[in-house]
This record gives structure tokens, sequence and C-alpha cells, in this order.
């Protein structure tokens, strides 16, 4: 089975849960799925905690919610489950055996319970967008506030602090039990503080009497805080962190998409030859050695060789060749490959998991494993920002108990401090740029999947391209007709055109559509005779035609002239397809077909280039074509002729030289290099894996786009940041005022509403982003 030899993801299948690792005979590994994380400080909780043991090299990715593990001949998997448990969290082993041809975490059952949570998220968060949005605005426009109105916020916001917010209040009982805190602990204790303060001011102090009302007033003073309520803290802080936790959990359920997707390229149907006739079966019940028909424009059902029929194969997919492959009796042909011409008759020698598609599904999950978790800008900062909160409050309510002061007083001034740390405005930071630099992209043609992809972009320095479908168009096409003395090119076209218009071949096809469109409509063709693997021959316009390989118009004495056979060659050195026509017993031109290079995939590198990026092309195709688009665009660094094993150590070497590396490209064979990539861009022209293994889909197909997602990326990330420092900024500036029991609700509650305002202004620039074109 293809492997990476990278130690980030180097993981050998599970059976039963473990198995020998390389590194030693007594060492096994084990992939667990983590539930329960809420965080990035949850991950590294985890992963601290399975490291204590002996014997034990843990690495927990919070994206995937999957802990890999190293582990010595006396541990068990079961003891490693048991700490992960103890920890706080839900731990699950890989069952036993495995479909043959599925990959880990991408069972339809996992999948409708992540379905299922991010509904239940978004009930939430609908829920508590539509009743908090009500307090918000009654606390914040005097105008609005009614005789009551304080106990109709109350009524709308207990559901969103108790039952919308449930999430963070589990989640802090569980870091309670465990003696540790995080973001979860800060929006508990924060909006639980407001809540509890609002029902005492409600219920015992004065904020219960009718005609009650919240005053903009830019004083500070002591008080009691018997008057004033904070329900709109309460119930927005809940809103604004749910609605990012939101995004972020549709972002982490599309991780596993690109494995589903690879594994619906295969058939789902196969005609099995059973006493010599066709019988139409599941591709499932497939076995080694079994013999099937595969007819033209089917896929072929599973890895096998070739034992009776020739034809054209796409092969695209796999080796990124433009040019279909010609296979023959006794040649190997891969599952989920298209065959593109004539039946053949294949026997099976491969299935399940031991196929390409298999391995190739298993490349894309190790490397989207062994992609190191990127921590949220959020959860560092409230690494420190959170313990440091919490021991205000609580050094705020001893020093004005030891020096005398009234418990409720004392108590008032605790509270402030927790409610004005409380980063209201935090809630907007991430998401709501999030969500307008994404609106802005797909405007422009790029998707961005997360904000976790936006860290990646401000350390690129290289930049991968794959040739095929991504600098050049992905598909065969008539580039240049070379001509006889005497020979009118309308002629070629015409005769030659309308003769590979009768056959099914990819390159025919192609001069057939180029000649249409050049000549327009195409004659009648009689006597049409296709022979296997050399070319066609047929009559047309009372014409004998011949068109196909040089040595097939020789067998025929039609051969080239010195002139005309010089500029074939030249053509095929620079990787090009040359094909012969001649009529009426000479040779008299030259169809070159190639996979052209998009108009604007020149101006494109340019553009990366000027990001400070460096190109490099990297294709699975020739190395005389490679270094012939790559003179053509711009490029100096060329690696071709890989596999897709070999794409993605192309990458891993690269960044093991010090790179950070973007990929960019647009095939199943692109797709585990996009994967291992520090940021991966996919082409929307492309295929469904590529897409999904990507962190940056560019849906125009237009290499330029690739320029803009990186700047349009950079130009998020740099909002976000600002729109950090506004939502801390406000917090950390008032903490002192709240400490020193002279915070007035009414200042605070302004403070707070401005950092919104001012995040959400910020965010609103990225608008204005144009592309570069």
């Amino acid at each position: 089975m293809t492997s990476t030899d990278r130690s980030a993801s180097g993981d050998a299948p599970p059976a039963g849960g473990a198995s020998p690792d390389a590194a030693g005979d007594d060492a096994a590994q084990v992939e667990i799925a983590v539930g329960g994380m809420t965080c990035a400080s949850c991950a590294a909780r985890v992963e601290r905690n399975l490291n204590k043991l002996d014997g034990v090299t843990a690495s927990v990715n919070f994206a995937t919610e999957k802990a890999k593990v190293s582990y010595a001949a006396d541990v068990s998997a079961e003891q490693l489950v048991a700490v992960v448990e103890k920890a706080g969290y839900q731990a699950t082993l890989p069952p036993p055996e495995r479909e043959p041809a599925q990959p880990a975490g991408t069972d339809d059952a996992a999948g409708d319970e992540h379905d299922a949570e991010l509904h239940a998220l978004k009930n939430r968060v609908i829920v508590g967008a539509v009743l908090s949005a009500p307090v918000v605005v009654l606390a914040m426009v005097p105008a609005l506030q009614f005789d009551y109105w304080q106990w109709l916020s109350l009524t709308l916001a207990a559901p969103v602090v108790v039952w919308a917010g449930l999430p963070f209040h589990r989640a802090t009982w569980a870091n309670l039990k465990h003696a540790t805190a995080t973001m979860d602990t800060l929006i508990t204790m924060g909006t639980g503080a407001a809540m509890l303060w609002s029902l005492y001011a409600l219920f015992l102090g004065d904020a219960g009497v009718p005609g009650m009302t919240h005053g903009f007033e830019f004083t500070t003073s002591r008080g009691d805080g018997s008057a004033n309520i904070y329900l709109e803290v309460a119930a927005g802080v809940i809103t604004f962190i749910l609605l990012g936790r939101y995004f972020e959990a549709r972002s982490k359920r599309r991780a596993g998409s690109a494995l589903r997707a690879l594994l619906e390229l295969g058939a789902k149907e196969v005609s099995l030859l059973r006493d010599g006739r066709e019988v139409r079966v599941p591709a499932g019940e497939l076995a080694v050695d079994d013999v099937f028909a595969v007819r033209p424009g089917e896929k072929i059902a599973t890895d096998g060789v070739v034992i009776e029929g020739s034809s054209a194969v796409d092969e695209s997919m796999l080796t990124g060749e433009s040019v279909p492959a010609e296979v023959t009796a006794g040649d190997r042909v891969v599952g989920a490959t298209v065959n593109a011409g004539g039946r053949l008759v294949v026997r099976a020698t491969r299935i399940g998991s031991d196929t390409q598609l298999a391995q190739m599904a298993k490349l894309v999950e190790d490397a989207q494993s062994g992609k190191a978790a990127v921590q949220r800008l959020a959860d560092r900062i409230s690494g420190v920002f959170v313990p440091v909160a919490i021991a205000i409050a609580l050094g705020t309510l001893g020093v004005w108990l030891a020096v005398g002061d009234s418990p409720s007083a004392a108590f008032t001034a605790a509270v402030a401090v927790l409610i004005i740390a409380c980063p209201c405005a935090l809630g907007l930071a991430t998401p709501l740029a999030l969500m307008v630099g994404t609106g802005r992209g797909a405007q422009l043609g790029v998707l961005i999947k997360g904000p976790e992809v936006l860290e990646s972009t401000r350390a690129i320095d290289t930049v991968v391209l794959d040739k095929t479908g991504t600098v050049t168009t992905g598909r065969m096409t008539l580039v240049d007709v070379l001509v006889d003395d005497g020979v009118d090119q309308r002629d070629v076209l015409r005769l030659a055109g309308a003769l590979e218009d009768a056959s099914e071949h990819p390159i025919a096809q192609a001069i057939a559509k180029g000649a249409a469109q050049r000549v327009g409509e195409l004659p009648a063709v009689e006597s049409f005779d296709n022979v296997e693997g050399n070319g066609v021959r047929g009559v047309v316009d009372g014409h004998d035609v011949v068109v196909g390989r040089a040595s097939m118009l020789a067998d025929r004495d039609q051969h080239l002239g010195p002139e005309l056979a010089e500029a074939k060659a030249a053509a095929e050195r620079a990787g090009s397809t040359a094909v012969v026509v001649g009529w009426d017993g000479r040779a008299r031109a030259v169809l070159v077909v190639a996979d052209a290079i998009k108009p604007t995939s020149r101006e494109a590198v340019d553009r990366l280039r000027g990001l400070g990026l460096t190109p490099v092309l990297l294709t699975g195709d020739n190395d005389a074509v490679a270094r012939s688009v790559a003179a053509a665009v711009g490029i100096d660094e060329v690696v071709s002729e890989v596999l897709p094993k070999d794409k993605v150590d192309v990458v891993a070497g690269l960044q093991a030289g010090g790179k950070v590396v973007a990929m960019v490209g647009d095939g199943i064979n692109d797709a585990a290099a996009l994967a291992r990539a520090d940021l991966g861009l996919a082409m929307g022209t492309g295929t469904d894996v590529a897409i999904e293994a990507s962190d940056l889909t560019l849906v125009r197909g237009d290499l330029r786009a690739a320029a803009d997602a990186i700047r349009l990326s950079r130009r998020t990330l740099s909002t976000i940041r600002t729109n950090l420092l506004w939502a801390f900024g406000y917090n950390t500036l008032a903490i002192p005022v709240a400490a020193a029991g002279l915070l007035n609700p009414m200042v605070a509650g302004a403070a707070m509403a401005f950092s919104s305002v001012s995040v959400v202004a910020n965010s609103l620039r990225l608008q204005r982003f144009t592309s570069a074109a």
C-alpha cells in the first residue's frame, strides 16, 4: 500500500484498533476519535494527559477531532480511552475491521452524527438570535423602554442563557471538575454573573419597578448596582459566540468530505462475464480474478489487466496526463478511470482496500490528519485573558471586603469586572469578518472554508502549481495546422475533421471540434475504418483520406516531406501530439494537438510573484510538456513525471526545507498534496475531491483567482486581528474602572456597544476588496 514517509502523519492501518509501528516491534498506533472538545486548549489538555503515560506519544488535532497515538506494548488502547475520558471528553476506538474501501471517518453513521450536531447548533443560533435581538435593542435605545420592559427582557433572555448557552455551561462544568479554565469558563461566568445580578436587581433591588430606564450617562460613580440589569450582555454574548461556533463546526464537518467524494468515484455496477454472458452486478460483489467487460464511456470497476480489446483510457484523475493512455491485451488498468474508446475485457487483480483508488483515499486521509491544527487567535488570547480576568474579579471582591466596604458594593465591583471582561465583541470579531470576507470572495470566485485557513496565507512563500486543468485547460485542443506546399488549410480541416468526427478517440474529437470551429459544418464520411492504435481512414468528398500515426501513412507509401517531418518532430519535442493527414496517395499536413495553456496563466504567475511567492510547476505529465508550459508562463522550477504519492512528497520536501507552501490543483491526483500543503487552493472547475481536500476554492477556474484568494485571505486575517484588538481593548481598559468600583453600567454598555460597532464597521470594509484583474 502506498504510504508517506512523514512522521507527522505516517500511521498504519489499524487492525482491531492498533497496528505495529514502523519505529519498533513493541510499538503500536491507534487513531482515537475525541468528542467534546470546544477549543484548541481542549485538544492541548487531551494531548498533555495522554503524553503523561510512559511509552505514549500522542498528537491531538482539534480540527479533525482525532488523537493519533503511538504506544508501547505494555499500554492498551483501552487505557488510552480511559485517560481521554478521565480528562472530561469522549473517546472512541476505530472498529476492529473496516469495509474494504472505507477509510476512517467516512462512515455514514459518523456523518449523520456530525450533521445532527451541526443542526442542533444551528437551532441554538437561530433561537438565540431571535430572542436576544429585542433584548439588546431595548437595553441600548432608551426611547423604546416602556413600562415593565425589563420583565420582557428577562422573559426573552432566560431561554437564551439557559438553553442556547447550555454547551458552554456543560464545558465549564467539565473544566471545573478538572480545575482548568477556557473561553467557555469566561462565557459562563460572565453571562451567569450578568444573569444572576439582573435577577437580584429585578427581584430584590430597584430594577423591577415600573418605569425603570437605562439612560446614557458618560460618568463614573460608586454604587451597589441594585438598579442595574445586564440581560443584554448575557443574551448577546451567548448568541454571538454560538454564531462563531456554528461557522467553525460547519467548516470542520467538511473535512471528511474529500474522502467521501473520492470513494464515490468508483463504478457502482459492473458487467461480469459468466458463461459467455454479461451480468450486471454491484461493483462490491467483484472478486479477484473475476472477468468483466467495460463498454466505451464506462468507468473501469477495479484494478485489473486487459485480456481482450484495445482502447484509450482517460487516467487524468490519477496521473494528470491530459492524453488518454492506449491500452491493449496485457496492459494494466486502474479502477475508476474511464474507458474512452472501444470495448475492453478485464480480469480483476485488486479489489476493495487494495485498489489504487482506496490507497489514494488513505493518502488524502493521512495528509489531512497530519496537518497541524491552527489554533484560533481568540483561543490564544483567551489562554491568558481568561485566568487573568477571573483572578482580577476574585481579587476585586477580596480587596473591597478587606478594606471594610459593604459586601453588596464589593460583590457589585467583582460582578462588574466579569461583565466587562466578557468579550461581547469577540463573538463578532472572527465570524463577522469571515462572513464579509467570504461573501466578497464568493463574488470574486474565491471560497474560503474557515478561519483556520487564514493564518497560513500570511507566511506562504512558495506556490506549487499543478499543470493539467490549472495552468492549462485540461482538455486536448487543436492548436496548429502544418501544411505542405500548395495545400489549403481549410481543405485539411474539412477532410481530416470529417473523418475524425466519426471516431470516439479523445484526440480525434479534439481535431473534429477544432475543425468545425474553423470551417463550419463538416462533410459526410463513407467507408469509415478504424485501424486500432494507429488511426482512421475513409472516403470524404470523393477523396481517400487517412489520418493517424506517420507509420500508418508510411505503410501506404505516403511519406512526409523534410520540412513537414521536421515541423512534426519539433511539435513532439515540445510535448504536443502530432497527427499526420494524407489523401489520394500523399501525406499533406500535420495536425498538432495539445493541452492548451489558459490565456490568463502568464498574468496569474506574475501576480503570484508580486505577492512574494516563488512558483513551482508540479505535474504527472512528461518532462518535455512540463518545461514547455513552464517556459510559456514564466516558471523556472519544474518537477515532472510524478505520481500522486510523489506530489505529496514534493510538498513535504519543500516544507522540510523551510518553505511555507501553497498548492494549487484541480485533479484527484492533487487531493493529497492539497491537504498536505500549508495552504491548498483547488480550481472550482476540477474534481469534488480536490475541492473538498483544499482550504480555498477558485470557482472561476482562472489561476488569477489564486492571487486574489491569497490577497483576500491576508486582508481578512488582518481584519480579524484588528477586530480582536477592538474586542479586547475596551474590555481591558474598562476592567480597572470596574475593579475600582466606579463602573457606571451605561458607560460599560456604551463601551461594549461601541466595541461591537467598531468590529462591524471594520469587517464591512472587506466589501470594498477588489480583484487585481
